[in-house]
């Protein structure tokens, strides 16, 4: 039977003495770099909406991954972006990849950015989904703060935190849910601990490089890349993309509509066919 999201097993492979866990499936036949993801605050491998990443996987092979300590990978969770990013790329080598694409979603997509900005010539394509540069805008809502963090966060929270307001879009909300919660072998959740390294991660990567110009640093990176988010981002603010599509040499930038952090999951089969076009033009 053809592996997919919800049958394919969690894998493991040693990365600086750490168990690293991963999963693995789709078209390794198409003569495309494999497209590593990279998740969101505390998150693993089950929370990819499986249309995405089922999706992806009919053009190349994808690889949803647990950094160190995340859900059901060992190790210590990481403090530092640039950290978890270095042991993305150690991640990538161990498995004997010379060159791939790279989805960073959120926190995900800081470390997609560093991955990118000081592993160059492993990544092909980058794709940054509700993310933004370092020294970027902060201005967060404030209940962001209580539902995000909330030890078990519940369907309410992800509906406000990734999803737009309307009606449509928590019909979107809830199919993406189900989605979620169909694979029978689950991650287990982070733990606290996780959750704590990755809050002072993410307050490292707040500060500007520079005052005077900010985003320079993003100027050297010269992969194709693809920016998405959702015209209101209360997490990340929609604001982010456009700094750095206005500053990474080749890229494109996508809002789609009534959407917020998590735009790609709200309008799955919208982002499927822009992704796909990117990811092989």
């Amino acid at each position: 039977m053809t592996e997919n999201h919800l049958t394919t097993p969690t894998r493991f492979v040693d990365v600086g003495g750490a168990k690293i866990a991963y999963r693995r499936w789709g078209n390794a036949k198409a003569g495309q770099p494999p497209l590593l993801f990279l998740q969101h605050f505390r998150g693993g491998m089950d929370h990819w909406d499986p249309l995405m990443t089922d999706g992806l996987a009919e053009g190349r092979e994808v690889i949803l991954y647990n950094g160190r300590g995340i859900a059901s990978s060992g190790g210590q969770a990481r403090t530092r972006i640039e950290e978890m990013a270095d042991d993305a790329a150690a991640f990538v080598r161990t498995l004997g990849l010379e060159q791939i694409d790279v989805l960073g979603f959120s926190l995900g997509g800081f470390q997609a950015l560093d991955l990118t900005w000081r592993h160059p010539t492993l990544v092909r394509k980058l794709m940054l989904l509700g993310t933004g540069p370092r020294g970027g805008d902060p201005a967060m809502e404030t209940p962001v703060l209580t539902a995000a963090a909330r030890p078990a966060p519940v369907f309410e929270d992800f509906l406000y935190l990734f999803f737009g307001k309307s009606a449509q879009a928590e019909q979107a909300a809830r199919a993406f849910w189900a989605r979620r919660h169909q694979r029978v072998e689950q991650d287990p959740p982070s733990s606290p601990e996780v959750a704590r390294a990755q809050i002072e991660a993410n307050m490292l990567y707040l500060p500007r490089l520079s005052e005077e110009d900010p985003f320079a640093y993003l100027r050297g990176i010269q992969q194709p890349t693809f920016i998405l988010n959702g015209v209101n981002d209360v997490m990340i603010p929609t604001v982010n993309s456009f700094y750095m599509a206005r500053n990474l040499p080749n890229a494109q930038l996508f809002i789609y509509p009534d959407s917020g952090h998590a735009a790609q999951f709200q309008y799955p089969q919208r982002f499927l066919h822009h992704a796909a076009h990117f990811l092989s033009e």
